[in-house]
């Protein structure tokens, strides 16, 4: 069969990286299709793979460029599929849905972000969607009747420990030691369904900083430009080594979504500070039924300070982390595993 694959974030990549490798040792073909975003070319560029970018010129974060940048992507995904003919059309945009019902080929998106935590996107996404996948307990409201629940996390597609072993070496490329560090990071929040949400300000990172810089090194990757005075605390890591330096890290404190969660699946406490707490569903779970976290909302900048001096002062942090993530692996499956197995049974007709 041949797939076509749709990444619009560098996480997509991660997340799509091991089924696309597997399919392909089955015998099957996969195209790949990405916009510009962020690092995500950089991955791709590194792996090695051939992928056609059907967005080089990005778009803008203003309601009418989010509705050029769409219009261009479903236009030149149209062309890539009329000359490609695939049979199944697989990623987390709007795109495929628009672009599979058009041709009447089998769309499956892929998301775990409840709907009504990205409202527009289910609108756009979901009605003209053949199939959706998401984790257990992720809301997908009127639309539940097309969705198919797994036990898994997206995260865990790429981090689970079948499909990936931390290299402590790597870390120490970058910092030179074994002298304990943190890693924070500041995202954009710039998407249309971040609108009114906020997270780590400059004044908290300091204040972070100021509370456990004599014990341990603040490191700080950053989407939004960074203030001058944290300079001394920037560090540029290659994408593809980010998880290896995220596994060595005593805990991580941001306000992207993303790497909370991929700090919970290596087992690494993470502070999420930002206006999505208590909304969406696996970060929830990850927080409150495993303890692998802690999400503190945008107004409680306090809360964040205290967490922190919680766990710089719990001496039985690596192992009480270890016993938690291995009850939340042990209820959890093989992400990769279960995305190949549905699309290899996939029919080719919607």
């Amino acid at each position: 069969m041949n797939y076509l694959f749709h990444l619009g974030h560098p996480a997509h990549f991660h997340l799509f990286k091991h089924v696309i490798t597997d399919l392909r040792a089955a015998g099957h073909t996969a195209d790949i299709l990405i916009k510009k975003k962020d690092v995500l070319e950089d991955l791709l560029k590194a792996s090695g793979w051939e992928y056609f970018n059907i967005l080089p010129e990005g778009r803008g974060d203003s309601k009418l460029g989010l509705a050029l940048g769409m219009a261009k992507r479903d236009w030149r995904m149209l062309r890539h599929c009329i000359k490609r003919r695939p049979d199944v059309l697989i990623g987390t945009s709007v795109e495929i849905s628009h672009i599979g019902k058009l041709l009447g080929v089998p769309s499956i998106n892929v998301n775990e972000d409840d709907w009504d935590v990205v409202p527009m996107y289910a609108k756009l996404a979901y009605p003209l969607a053949t199939r959706i996948l998401a984790p257990v307990g992720c809301r997908m409201g009127k639309w539940e009747y097309k969705t198919a629940h797994y036990d898994g996390y997206h995260e865990l597609a790429y981090l689970h420990p079948e499909r990936f072993t931390p290299d402590p070496a790597i870390p120490r490329q970058y910092f030179g030691s074994d002298e304990p560090y943190v890693l924070m990071r500041f995202a954009r929040l710039t998407a249309h369904h971040d609108t009114g949400i906020s997270g780590i300000t400059d004044e908290l990172a300091q204040r972070v900083i100021d509370e456990i810089g004599d014990r341990c090194k603040v490191w700080i990757t950053s989407e939004r430009p960074l203030s001058p005075r944290f300079e001394g605390h920037r560090i540029c890591i290659k994408p593809i080594d980010m998880h290896h330096v995220m596994a060595g890290a005593e805990f991580y404190i941001g306000d992207s979504q993303t790497m909370a969660a991929e700090a919970g699946v290596l087992g690494i406490p993470f502070i999420r500070h930002n206006g999505f707490v208590g909304r969406i569903s696996y970060l929830d779970q990850l927080e409150n039924t495993y303890r692998l976290g802690y999400g503190i909302p945008a107004a409680e900048p306090e809360q964040v300070l205290e967490t922190l001096s919680l766990l710089m002062t719990q001496t039985e942090r690596n192992t009480l982390w270890k016993e938690r993530r291995a009850r939340m692996l042990s209820e959890k499956i093989d992400v990769t595993a279960y995305f190949v197995s549905v699309l290899e049974t996939q029919r080719t007709r919607s």
